[in-house]
């Protein structure tokens, strides 16, 4: 055992009871298997409550691995082989191990039973979890090891079975099943709990940092890094429950299970949140939705927090139009749309979305639902743009937009389903809000006509698509439309009132950008994204000029706006569908 350094008290004394801020900690009994080590003066605990022992080193003389993603695993193995590591394994794994030409020992060997139930009972063994979680310095524990046969096991390589991306492929109920891991979990666990004396790897990109400390400490692991490690391995198996219990919730039709938890992949960490005072960083779930999380990033620069929201939002909304019906541009500022617009092709609907607010356009997200071409490239770096995200882009599209070095260029592979079912998630203090996706389209809404006038042809064209829109704006929504494009839009008031009163200004702005006579809400439909609770909010709509509305009715007043529709001549559509996004 190696002996302490600079006069410090004899490692092997035992620390009194240590009583700091209230706690009390106890040191363990004496390490043994150190290559190096600190020691602990009483009362020096960091910030997390941990005593920094951060070079208590453990040598790494065996090897558990256990991979379904077998990727940098023979290298790995290799270089563990050439530190003198015995390599022990189990399956697939050790067949691609000994098919290298590595010694390796299959797990059945360490154990005394094979591998049985289709694979399903193999390492859950003393043999196995004895040598994860014997404590080395526990004399009790050593004896029972020496016992029982019982060999210690130093690092755990164990990557999951692919349940995420087994129900990600649409694969049926049973073979779903046989892909929730049951050893892999609860080796991890007992790894990632005894970090004392083990280390616990989850994925592969941790293999270089494994075989650089090996390197630096004649082949030992600091404590500092195998807490880190285990720290990811409880949050590996967590994010991996999660998935496992929302599939279960949903193929059992459970709307509240009596416990909901959400886990995701770090994506990248982010310089800070919505403000600088605020640490944020991006996850990916397991969910595959055509996105800002999944899509692949040409060029620009990294993503802010407020990028990835409003990116969001923006290909959120733009999902609502079918590109094989039309193209369709949304413009995105502070996550609400400033602009929405079909067209014959991109560039009209990009310049017809730029004209219904130009000024707030100015540093925002561009989303079309179509394969970006080089005449709406062209038309888009007419002004400074943020974030441009397509399903697609030409070569041509992509060398014009490399010309703005700044300019993200995000391509998605396909759009969002604005049907399909997920669930989104809310904070509060002390709690999860958790609801379904508005996933609420108007085309399958059964619309009703409220008034003594039906809509022509063309309102109810452009009553859809303002209502459409309407589901992603904040609430109080007001959408002003006019020939397939948003020409006022208000947003987030407290009032709905206030809202229409705004998108009116907005639209008296962009006529006079666009000199015109008069603003396009002449003539124009509006939307309402919950019911008018009195008449006021559709009078201001029927002031800026609208000839119809749409709205989801329900108000214990709708008989009162109802009348005051017919009595100024105007449509009215009720949808019996809100769309309140707060």
């Amino acid at each position: 055992m190696h002996g302490p350094a600079g006069g410090r008290r004899p490692f092997e004394t035992r620390f009194a009871l240590l009583r700091v801020t209230g706690l009390i900690c106890e040191d363990s009994a004496p390490k043994t298997g150190f290559v190096a080590h600190k020691t602990v003066l009483p009362g020096c605990l960091n910030s997390q409550g941990f005593s920094d022992m951060t070079e208590q080193l453990r040598r790494v003389t065996r090897a558990l691995l256990s991979v379904s993603d077998k990727t940098g695993l023979i290298d790995f193995a290799k270089a563990l082989a050439d530190q003198g590591v015995e390599l022990v394994s189990t399956g697939g794994t050790a067949k691609a191990i000994a098919a290298a030409g590595l010694k390796v020992k299959d797990v059945s060997e360490l154990t005394g039973f094979p591998e049985m139930m289709d694979g399903r009972v193999k390492t859950l063994h003393p043999k196995v979890h004895g040598g994860l979680l014997a404590i080395r310095d526990n004399k009790e524990h050593a004896a029972a090891m020496a016992s029982h046969g019982i060999a210690p096991i130093d690092l755990l390589v164990v990557n999951l079975y692919p349940f995420e991306a087994t129900v990600d492929k649409g694969a049926g109920f049973e073979e779903c099943i046989e892909n929730i891991d049951i050893g892999g979990p609860a080796m991890i666990r007992a790894a990632a709990k005894n970090h004392d004396d083990v280390a616990v790897v989850v994925e592969a990109n941790d293999y270089q940092a494994v075989l650089d400390e090996l390197a630096a400490h004649n082949g030992a692991t600091s404590l500092q890094l195998r807490r880190r490690l285990a720290a990811k391995a409880y949050a590996r198996t967590a994010a991996y429950d999660a998935a496992i219990s929302n599939w279960f919730a949903v193929q059992l039709d459970t709307k509240a299970p009596d416990f909901r938890a959400f886990g995701g992949r770090l994506i990248q960490s982010l310089r800070y949140g919505e403000n600088p005072h605020q640490s944020a960083a991006f996850y990916a779930t397991p969910e595959k939705r055509p996105g800002v999380a999944t899509a692949r990033q040409l060029q620009g620069k990294e993503l802010s927090y407020n990028n990835i929201n409003d990116t969001d939002a923006a290909y959120e909304c733009v999902g609502e139009f079918d590109p094989q019906r039309t193209a369709a541009c949304v413009i995105v500022k502070h996550a609400n749309p400033c602009g929405v617009a079909e067209g014959p092709d991109l560039a009209t609907a990009y310049a017809r979305a730029l004209a219904c607010d130009s000024t707030s356009a100015y540093g925002g997200i561009i989303a079309v639902n179509r394969t970006l071409d080089a005449d709406a490239a062209r038309a888009i770096i007419g002004i400074f743009t943020e974030v441009i995200i397509a399903p697609d882009a030409t070569e041509e599209a992509i060398a014009i937009i490399a010309g703005r070095r700044n300019l993200r260029l995000l391509l998605a592979g396909g759009l969002p389903n604005p049907r399909a079912l997920g669930l989104t998630a809310k904070t509060v203090a002390g709690g999860l809000l958790v609801q379904g996706r508005d996933n609420a389209v108007v085309e399958d809404m059964n619309l009703k006509v409220a008034t003594k006038r039906a809509p022509t042809d063309a309102e109810l064209r452009d009553l859809k698509f303002a209502f459409r829109v309407a589901k992603h704006v904040k609430s109080n929504t007001i959408i002003y439309a006019k020939d397939l494009a948003t020409v006022g839009i208000g947003a987030g008031q407290m009032s709905r009132v206030d809202s229409a009163r705004i998108a009116a200004r907005k639209a008296l702005d962009a006529a006079a950008e666009l000199k015109l006579a008069e603003p396009l809400t002449k003539g124009s439909v509006v939307a309402s994204d919950a019911f008018f609770p009195f008449a006021d909010g559709m009078l201001a709509c029927i002031e800026a000029g609208a000839t119809a509305v749409i709205q989801p009715g329900g108000s214990m007043r709708d008989d009162e706006v109802i009348k005051a529709a017919d009595e100024h001549g105007i449509a009215m559509v009720f949808t019996g569908t809100r769309h309140f996004r707060h």
